[in-house]
């Protein structure tokens, strides 16, 4: 028996439609007819438009994080998680050349703070803010974002959501200029 693997991008948006259906970020279908081929059981997943990759644990959805946004007005904090050396994280060359690191002198990203993610430490500088201060982490695109979040819970931060990063270009497209 032969299997072939379809991947079908959506974007999270309710208006987005595939064969006429609405899928939610997750939604099974029964079955389906492309071309000359019937294909039965299978999952629309929404992933980012940048990549064939699904959005990894723990980023919030775009809307979502839209959602926080609004609500945090001038109060949100952005916590850039990634590495300002690429000799200790590699792959922060990638997202760094397409969105830099705040900063302050140029008003670039004004309501966004660089505290690397230690993987040797596991542990990063705690931002100098009330604990019930709106907070998106974000690395390049996830992973270090969820570290970052989880240990900012782990002390004591109660409004704290992972944003993914660049990568993930419906969530920064929400966040990503603040």
């Amino acid at each position: 028996m032969n299997f072939r693997t379809v991947a079908l991008l959506v974007a999270a948006s309710s208006r987005s439609t595939v064969c006429g259906f609405s899928p939610a970020a997750s939604s099974s279908i029964a079955a389906a007819r492309f071309g000359a081929h019937n294909i039965n059981n299978f999952t629309v997943r929404n992933m980012s438009a940048a990549s064939s990759e699904p959005r990894k644990a723990g980023v919030s959805s775009p809307t979502d994080i839209k959602e926080f946004v609004s609500s945090a007005g001038s109060s949100l904090l952005v916590v850039d998680a990634r590495h300002p050396d690429a000799s200790v994280e590699p792959g922060d060359a990638k997202s760094l050349a397409v969105a830099g690191f705040p900063d302050k002198d140029s008003n670039f990203r004004p309501n966004a703070i660089n505290l690397p993610w230690s993987r040797e430490s596991n542990s990063m500088e705690v931002p100098e803010v009330d604990k019930d201060t709106p907070i998106i982490t974000h690395c390049g695109g996830g992973g270090r974002g969820q570290k970052a979040k989880d240990y900012l819970e782990s002390v004591g931060f109660t409004k704290v959501l992972n944003g993914g990063g660049p990568k993930e270009t419906e969530c920064w497209a929400e966040y990503g200029d603040k």
